[in-house]
């Protein structure tokens, strides 16, 4: 787990980031925290992919079909937005190493342990056929796992790529080589027999800690899989070397159902009885622990003082928020008892009052919970009945004046008329642009944008608050009206920075205009 970068966004959608997991070539995967307190795994995509209308296509119909999926054995998917100026998806976060990781730590795994993985993987492959999906990328890094057992994750995410700008020429099939199916690599019909194919790969390295085709280069390997039998080891005897060896067969149709290997992985008691203490290695115990130790203080740590508060975030976290409490207000709701409000949160006005979070005890005082509720409607956006109303959305009464509005608390430092010199990310010039940002809580955009070039071509724009830091703002902006000939009219994500001389730094993702840059200095207010 790493700690978030300045560069990182502090929320994604509903979901405050808590750190970073990793990243792969679709992009970033981040620890999130919902508002309801469940604990998710945030996969942004690279920006690249978001600039590709087939692939937003081709993301919203794989998130929808891995909705579906279901399972003890998997990690289900719980929200996405195809739509967002940089697409995502979140799923079920699984406490637990990869197999690629575990394997690294430890080396091979006992045989108890791979016929656990092989069969509760089998019974997710099952439920997954069952609504006629196949999964195309079964490899390694894509089975977590927890001390309740493995997990298969990424269903059909990694498809979306396919028949993007990168790889509609060559026509490569999604997948890892090595772990790929023959019938991938040739590119002939792709059934649910490719991932059994992919699973008797992913058993061959758990109990060898070699996959069974090894090669110098992608196209050795890819020939290997194709034209020559797998090298299965000494390590891996008896019958579940006949398993696994079935499970490689080149011709599809003599490969073993999913619920045919499950049945001879675990018997008809299912992965479930094979799931039971000391299933895996001591090592790997301990590092599960060490993980949701380190979950638990990511969730309960204090924030970063130049981080925003998440949304909805709840008592369970040590608050100290960069918005002060308001100075004049007291401890009591309208009519003098204890605020009121939504939920949990109403019991919560007592500055002394302490809850017991996952068996420790923290303390949030009324200030924490104004800060808090304050900036979830700054990084979520302008919420109905908040900001400039003068009253409570919920309920219609008339709210804490001193409250900070969205706009006025993020954007405060940024307010006024910016202008400067425009260079794409080549160095090329491109005219100037003067942005107009507001704090005004009641203004649909945060930021207008005007681009010139020689006073022959103006482009119009407007952008909406998507996250933030302290000197640091993400938006999406996308055209104000109608594009004209040499305007883009495309939606990109922007960064607004100020910089210690009191400029700021912009920067667009928008590659069909070049990326440009831009050193703003301020012209007014």
């Amino acid at each position: 787990m790493q700690r978030l970068s300045e560069e990182d966004p502090q929320v994604i959608g509903a979901y405050r980031l808590l750190g970073r997991i990793g990243a792969g070539g679709m992009g970033r995967v981040y620890l999130g925290r919902s508002a309801g307190g469940r604990t998710v795994a945030v996969k942004a995509v690279h920006p690249h992919f978001a600039l590709d209308t087939q692939f937003r296509a081709r993301f919203r119909r794989e998130v929808e079909s891995a909705r579906k999926v279901g399972g003890a054995w998997t990690a289900p998917v719980l929200d996405a937005d195809p739509d967002a100026a940089v697409p995502w998806v979140a799923t079920g976060y699984v406490a637990g190493p990869s197999l690629t990781e575990a394997v690294a730590e430890v080396g091979p795994l006992p045989e108890a342990a791979v016929r656990a993985i092989g069969a509760g993987l089998a019974e997710a492959l099952t439920a997954v056929h069952g609504l006629g999906l196949v999964h195309r990328d079964v490899k390694p890094s894509n089975v977590l796992l927890a001390l309740d057992g493995p997990r298969l994750i990424d269903f059909g995410i990694a498809r979306a790529t396919d028949g993007t700008a990168s790889l509609t020429a060559t026509g490569v099939s999604i997948g890892s080589p090595g772990y790929m199916a023959p019938e991938q690599i040739v590119g002939k019909d792709v059934t649910g027999a490719a991932d059994v194919f992919s699973l008797g790969a992913v058993l061959t390295y758990a109990a060898t800690g070699e996959p069974p085709f090894t090669g110098d280069s992608s196209a050795a390997l890819l020939y290997k899989v194709v034209h020559e039998e797998p090298v299965l080891g000494p390590a891996l005897a008896g019958e579940l070397r006949q398993l696994v060896a079935a499970c490689l067969a080149k011709d599809p149709t003599s490969r073993p159902t999913p619920a045919e290997l499950a049945r001879g992985l675990s018997g008809p008691t299912g992965a479930s009885a094979l799931i039971r203490p000391g299933w895996l290695p001591g090592p790997l115990v301990e590092r599960v622990s060490r993980q949701a130790v380190e979950l638990l203080d990511l969730e309960t740590s204090a924030l970063p003082a130049d981080h925003p508060a998440p949304p909805a975030f709840e008592e369970r976290a040590r608050v100290r928020s960069p918005i002060p409490a308001p100075p004049a207000f007291e401890e009591r709701g309208p009519g003098g008892g204890a605020p009121e409000g939504n939920g949990e949160r109403a019991g919560q006005g007592q500055t002394s009052s302490t809850r017991k979070g996952r068996g420790r005890a923290l303390v949030l005082t009324i200030a924490g919970v104004l800060a808090i509720a304050t900036t979830a409607a700054v990084v979520l956006g302008l919420l109905p009945g908040t900001g400039g109303s003068g009253r409570d959305g919920a309920a219609g009464r008339p709210a804490a004046s001193a409250v900070p509005s969205r706009q006025a608390t993020v954007l405060g430092g940024f307010a006024g008329t910016w202008t400067g010199q425009v260079v794409q990310s080549d160095g090329t010039p491109n005219g100037t642009m003067t942005s107009v940002i507001t704090d005004d809580p009641q203004a649909p955009y945060a930021v207008r944008t005007t681009y010139d070039v020689l006073g022959v071509i103006q482009c119009h724009s407007k952008a909406k608050l998507t996250s933030a830091t302290t000197g640091r703002i993400t938006l999406e902006e996308s055209t104000d009206g109608t594009a004209g000939p040499g305007c883009t009219g495309q939606t990109a994500a922007v960064t607004y920075t100020l910089a210690p001389d009191g400029t700021v730094a912009f920067a667009s993702d928008d590659e069909k205009g070049g990326k440009v840059r831009a050193t703003l200095t301020r012209s007014g207010r």
